[in-house]
């Protein structure tokens, strides 16, 4: 749509009186009873008031959140569950998609004018357009096991860089006429993928392929008269997954580069800046931003998203439980003092961990698993909402450094039920209700 954390909670978390029956993800027939939160924050006057985002803002949901692999099964996701969001939230009004192509989705879609005709059309009857493409998933990402291999291929591999490639030729051709367009891919590559014996090799043919796709993309906007840019998305464990690292990490891409040619590269090149991933870091909006635009740092896209924070007592602990499953990764740092003092590769690991270590749990856990934001954790819990206003309290005085803004809570099929609403077009308008109505109390809608 365009004109075109709390941290440990110390309070029970919202309920309303009685629940809905809702099927489980993927089934019909078998039902369960689910508590279903109403939308919180909703915008002052209803939510086409809201779509007149200001500064050029762009905003949608990253469509990650639905399965599909194959352009079919996508193109089938997005007449289904994202028209069906669009007609609640945004039914009068031009509405943007964040979109979500797999690999072999991309590919067909690319080698089938036809499709691209009828997306196109498509497009142009609901009044929606593409603005940005989560380019960061390769391969499957629902229903099988992603974790660790979400990196896989990574930007040392020359797959990633076909794949990016393909991606900003669809969106070129697919987004409307002078429209700024982005896409957002992983930190370079997963920290353990680089072995000592290879790690060298792996840089440099990673900041090779980073340079062949920005070329590539200037190409691209040169014919076509529109602002393109990739933006690489810290993440707990990447090959970069601070501020700090972030930068250290561009300045090695634009080494040796005269400052003309540092311009070009980094006005093509920036950072997904996804504001779960920052916060699970231990930064705060205020210097990780700071940070990256004093490096000359463009923030390509903001991630709105929040994380699960605990204190680590026994009971929080135990209840973590629940939250581990076999698809997503969920990076876990302990903190004293607000320091991280340890990272985990995963939830079971950490978990593992406290069994045996429980007299060095830290102060305080954060927990990389996409919680959604219009509603709370249960008592034992907190989240990192505090992160994502306060990176709009941050735009809000010095607006215009970002004009892709997008949730992402793609996790809602893994969700615990107690905070998964009746199906996911629910849930999704519901997150539709608490952004736009942050973006409207700080005055961005």
């Amino acid at each position: 749509m365009d004109t075109a954390s709390r941290r440990v909670s110390k309070s029970a978390s919202p309920s309303r009186s009685g629940a809905a029956e809702r099927a489980s993800p993927g089934e019909t027939g078998k039902a369960s009873r689910i508590p279903y939160f109403p939308i919180c924050h909703r915008p002052p006057h209803g939510f086409p008031s809201a779509m007149r985002l200001n500064h050029g803002i762009h905003l949608g949901y990253c469509t990650n959140i639905h399965r599909g692999e194959t352009w079919t099964e996508t193109f089938s996701a997005l007449r289904t569950h994202t028209d069906a969001v669009r007609r609640r939230v945004s039914p009068d009004r031009p509405y943007g998609i964040g979109l979500r192509l797999s690999a072999g989705a991309a590919e067909e879609l690319a080698a089938r004018p036809e499709e691209r005709d009828a997306f196109r059309r498509w497009l142009d009857e609901t009044d929606s357009y593409v603005f940005t493409i989560n380019g960061f998933p390769y391969g499957a990402f629902h229903g099988t096991r992603v974790k660790e291999q979400v990196f896989a291929p990574d930007w040392s591999r020359p797959e990633r860089l076909d794949y990016t490639k393909r991606l900003f030729d669809l969106i070129d051709e697919i987004a409307p006429a002078g429209l700024e367009a982005s896409v957002s891919t992983l930190p370079g590559s997963f920290k353990e993928f680089l072995r000592p014996e290879t790690a060298d090799g792996q840089r440099e043919a990673i900041r090779r392929n980073l340079r062949a796709c920005a070329e590539h993309i200037e190409r691209l906007g040169e014919r076509s008269g529109r602002d393109l840019h990739l933006g690489l998305e810290p993440e707990p464990l990447g090959l970069f997954e601070n501020s700090e690292e972030t930068v250290a990490f561009f300045d090695d891409l634009t080494a040796g580069t005269t400052a003309e040619e540092r311009e070009r590269l980094l006005r093509h090149l920036g950072v997904n800046y996804d504001t779960c991933h920052l916060a699970v870091e231990f930064e705060e909006p205020g210097a990780a931003i700071g940070a990256l635009r004093a490096a000359g740092l463009r923030i390509s896209k903001v991630h709105l998203s929040s994380a699960l924070t605990l204190r680590p007592t026994p009971e929080a602990v135990a209840r973590l439980g629940e939250f581990q499953e076999g698809v997503y990764f969920h990076q876990v740092l302990v903190a004293e003092s607000g320091r991280v003092s340890r990272r985990f590769k995963d939830l079971p690991d950490a978990l593992d961990w406290h069994g045996a270590h429980p007299e060095e749990a830290g102060e305080e856990w954060r927990v990389h698993f996409h919680v959604p934001l219009h509603t709370s954790p249960e008592s034992c819990f907190g989240d990192t909402r505090d992160h994502l206003t306060g990176l709009l309290a941050l735009y809000a005085a010095e607006p215009g450094w970002c004009r892709h803004f997008e949730f992402e809570t793609y996790t809602w099929e893994v969700l615990p039920p107690s905070l998964r609403a009746r199906d996911v077009v629910d849930q999704l308008v519901a997150e539709y209700g608490w952004c736009l109505g942050e973006l409207a109390r700080h005055g961005l809608a």
